[in-house]
């Protein structure tokens, strides 16, 4: 079956197997232009047959002259505002516009920063405490008894924390 573009006019050429009674989704390959080809109806087929085979009488002989099919120019920046605006509907705004260049662009911490921040600061040095305990005892003797109490200090903290939550 031949098919033709609705928008640029090409033709292709595909299987009459390949469109169904329901139709199908069609993409052209030279525009990118979709549509739905419905099944061309047999009556349709015998007339073109019949179209085809009538002779004409006193045909014209037209000269043949080679077309050389060149490639159209996109005619629309893909990127343009324009063209983003109507297809995704996306707004670009220029940093450096008049509007924006009384407003001061600040970064502030919030309140959790405040606390997260810290807190994962002191895991750390607890975990690096942890891991390098036996050589700071090895090295310093007299900080063991400071690091234990620490520990115990720590399990405590731990076991309040956690009979508060249950």
């Amino acid at each position: 079956m031949l098919v033709n573009c609705n928008s640029c006019q090409k033709k292709f050429s595909v299987p009459d197997s390949a469109i169904t009674e329901m139709g199908r989704l069609l993409q052209c390959g030279s525009c990118g232009s979709k549509w739905t080809q419905y099944p061309v109806k047999e009556e349709l087929k015998q007339e073109i047959k019949k179209v085809n085979q009538i002779e004409v009488k006193n045909p014209i002989k037209v000269n043949k002259i080679k077309t050389v099919n060149k490639k159209k120019k996109r005619e629309i920046n893909l990127y343009s505002e324009e063209y983003l605006k109507k297809k995704h509907g996306l707004e670009i705004k220029d940093p450096l516009d008049s509007r924006n260049k009384n407003k001061k662009i600040t970064t502030s911490f919030s309140f959790l920063s405040y606390l997260i921040i810290p807190t994962i600061f002191v895991i750390t040095l607890f975990g690096v405490l942890n891991i390098t305990k036996k050589f700071i005892i090895v090295y310093y003797p007299f900080t063991e008894a400071y690091i234990n109490s620490l520990y115990k200090i720590l399990e405590a903290i731990r076991i309040t924390i956690s009979n508060f939550i249950i």
